[in-house]
């Protein structure tokens, strides 16, 4: 659904809301009923006209622009296009991470030696890219889903695998707070998908904690980083110590 679709859909939903018919439109903008039934069977509305039937029809455009942002699709993935242009620039790879991780402008200044200036500039291409959406006093939504993933195997997964893993990887995971677990099983298919939702819930609180523990001071936090990787995988040196099928003998 195009966008000026989206935006006069949900203004017929907040009209049917206010009991507002089209007839009692038109009476209030100077319009016959066929016309006004007509401009919106066209999509055919400029912002102005916009503003005035919200107006008239006692809806406020600011709900009908955030209902139609709302119910907006939202990707699950970017493009191979868009994941190279995040690699093209390493800060802006960064400030895509931290507003993946829900990090306020607040929270990247206070940790990265990072001007203001320039994580506006950062943020307005992250806009262009349409991984968010640049709001007022620099705040944003994010443009993707709460499913989203990178690319398998894609640009940004061949960086993690190339440069992360091994960083990551060489912790000792003794400190406090801090764990490493490799557990196998064996899952049915519902199973396994019903493991990735819980995964998606961790990162939900993950990014709770980060957002409520904002009120304390620096002192008090330290960088954590979840790193979750979940695949149908046995490492090659135990699956060469699997117990072969017996061999079928025929009479």
């Amino acid at each position: 659904m195009s966008s000026p679709e989206l935006l006069l859909q949900v203004l017929r939903t907040q009209m049917r809301a206010a009991g507002v018919t089209y007839k009692m439109l038109a009476e209030r903008i100077s319009m016959s009923e066929s016309s006004v039934k007509r401009m919106f069977g066209q999509q055919d509305m400029s912002l102005s006209r916009l503003a005035q039937i919200c107006k008239a029809a006692g809806v406020p455009m600011e709900d009908v622009l955030r209902g139609a942002a709302d119910a907006t699709p939202q990707a699950d993935r970017l493009t191979l296009t868009q994941e190279k242009s995040l690699l093209a620039n390493p800060k802006l790879l960064l400030m895509a991470i931290s507003c993946l991780g829900h990090w306020t402008l607040e929270q990247i200044l206070e940790t990265y030696a990072l001007t203001e200036p320039e994580c506006i500039m950062l943020l307005a291409e992250l806009d262009r890219l349409g991984l968010i959406e640049l709001k007022p006093l620099n705040r944003y939504r994010l443009r993707v889903s709460n499913a989203f993933r990178w690319l398998p195997d894609g640009p940004v997964q061949q960086f993690f695998r190339e440069h992360v893993v091994d960083d990551y990887f060489s912790g000792s995971f003794d400190g406090g707070g801090e764990t490493l677990l490799c557990l196998p099983a064996r899952l049915s298919a519902p199973s396994s998908l019903e493991l990735v939702s819980r995964i998606q819930q961790l990162a939900g609180e993950l990014a709770r904690l980060h957002q409520n523990d904002r009120r304390l001071m620096p002192g008090e936090r330290d960088g954590f980083t979840l790193l979750v990787g979940f695949r149908s995988w046995e490492f090659a040196a135990f699956t060469a110590l699997r117990r072969t099928a017996p061999s079928k003998t025929t009479a």
